[in-house]
């Protein structure tokens, strides 16, 4: 086993039991600051399957080498719950801002980059080493290159972690570049997990870090706990930026769950063409369909070819159950649209000639719901028909959004469900692990 690993090197490699198979991949380091001056690196966070992370202890691996990490084959596969005295290398102290004393050069700050850890010779395994970039002074020009190129700006160099200071202290201002490195092959759904394991401090640096959106994307399947919290940390325009990138269905329930005079803030602050949507949205019973629909389906008028609405379905911004089928109206083509006539599921898209007009292939038989439908017809509608979406209309045939089971699924389902998915699964069994 190799008695000095790099933390940067060490995350994103795959864990193996004794017989060679697979059982995950490293995302964190666990360490415990004590009396002594080099943190205690107690286990490593591990995903699994289903992106579940769990602890996997340093006393159960048995070798750190050649770009694997080979344990026992015992993992307990309880989802990691970070204790009050535990840190997280990767998230919580890579981008942290120390000070350096090293005897052999001037005092300098600067960001954490990477640590190394090393095992002595009671087989512990502790940090010893700190890699840290110096904080400069660029101009706004090498900064943009450096950014363009994946590349800091700064100089570098490797300390004793006797001589950099601010480690166990949390500085004001953090960076989230690197931890959004290490998580950057990760789905949408499993970085707002991992997110959602954060402190509160960390989750506002992370969401100051992403850009609008994905941002948005990332609040829509957090807990509405978080989701409000990350908004009210936001600025008031880049709140109602994010808002604007998020589904109009989801940013109306985050709305709804904010005091009214912020949320008529955030509504007046937005481009009137996206706040719209979302005050039409807001005026309707959440356990309707109004309430529950998105405003934004794949809408054409009945001359449209087969090949424009492949081409409309095949949008990669458009969510996969809205892309299940194209509604068809007369124009205006915005909702409230004109008379709505019928959908096209993709299949059947799939079936016909590219050059066939949508209107010769409208589905007629499934009557719209009504805007005022309540959430018990919605859910029998969806289950009768076997649809992931349905149109929704007004008391005059327009069409006004469109309801897809994932809605559906979210008012239905528990408020605690997205935290209660983490726990589930825990008699699964698989090689080389213990449940």
């Amino acid at each position: 086993m190799s008695t000095r690993v790099f933390v940067a090197r060490l995350v994103g490699l795959t864990v193996f039991d004794p017989l060679g198979d697979r059982v995950g991949r490293v995302r964190d380091v666990v360490v415990v600051f004590g009396k002594n001056p080099s943190p205690r690196v107690i286990g490593l966070v591990v995903e699994v399957v289903q992106r579940r992370r769990v602890f996997l202890p340093l006393t159960r691996v048995t070798s750190i080498d050649a770009g694997k990490v080979i344990t026992t084959g015992l993992v307990n596969m309880r989802r990691f719950e970070q204790r009050h005295n535990e840190t997280l290398v990767c998230a919580e102290l890579f981008d942290r801002q120390v000070t350096v004393r090293d005897p052999e050069a001037e005092e300098f700050v600067g960001t954490v980059e990477d640590m190394s850890m090393e095992q002595n010779q009671r087989r512990d395994w502790n940090i010893t080493k700190v890699f840290v970039r110096e904080s400069g002074s660029a101009s706004s020009a090498s900064r943009a290159m450096n950014r363009l190129a994946r590349r800091r700006a700064g100089k570098t160099s490797l300390h004793d972690i006797r001589d950099v200071f601010g480690l166990h202290r949390e500085h004001q201002e953090q960076s989230a570049e690197r931890l959004l490195e290490a998580y950057d092959d990760l789905r949408v759904e499993d970085l707002a997990e991992v997110i959602h394991d954060l402190t509160p401090k960390r989750r506002a640096e992370v969401a100051a870090a992403l850009d609008d959106g994905k941002l948005a994307d990332v609040l829509e399947e957090l807990p509405e706990d978080d989701q409000v919290e990350i908004i009210a940390a936001l600025g008031t325009d880049r709140a109602a930026d994010v808002l604007e990138a998020m589904e109009p269905d989801d940013a109306a329930d985050l709305l709804g769950d904010l005091p009214p005079e912020t949320a008529e803030d955030l509504l007046k602050r937005m481009e009137p063409e996206d706040a719209a949507p979302l005050r039409r949205l807001l005026s309707y019973d959440e356990n309707t369909a109004g309430g529950l629909m998105t405003t934004e389906p794949a809408i054409l008028g009945p001359e449209a070819t087969i090949a424009e609405a492949l081409a409309v379905v095949r949008r990669e911004e458009l969510d996969p159950a809205l892309a299940s089928a194209v509604f068809i109206a007369r124009p205006p083509l915005e909702v409230p649209t004109g008379r709505f006539l019928g959908m096209v599921h993709t299949q059947r898209l799939l079936r016909e000639p590219p050059h066939t007009s949508v209107g010769n292939v409208v589905d007629s038989t499934i009557d719209p719901l009504n805007v005022e439908a309540p959430l018990g017809e919605v859910t029998r509608t969806l289950a009768q028909y076997n649809l992931v979406s349905l149109p929704v209309v007004d008391d005059n045939g327009r069409l006004l959004g469109a309801v897809t089971v994932d809605d559906v699924l979210d008012h239905i389902l528990p408020e605690d469900w997205r935290e209660e998915r983490h726990d589930l699964h825990h008699d699964r069994k698989l090689p080389g692990v213990d449940a």
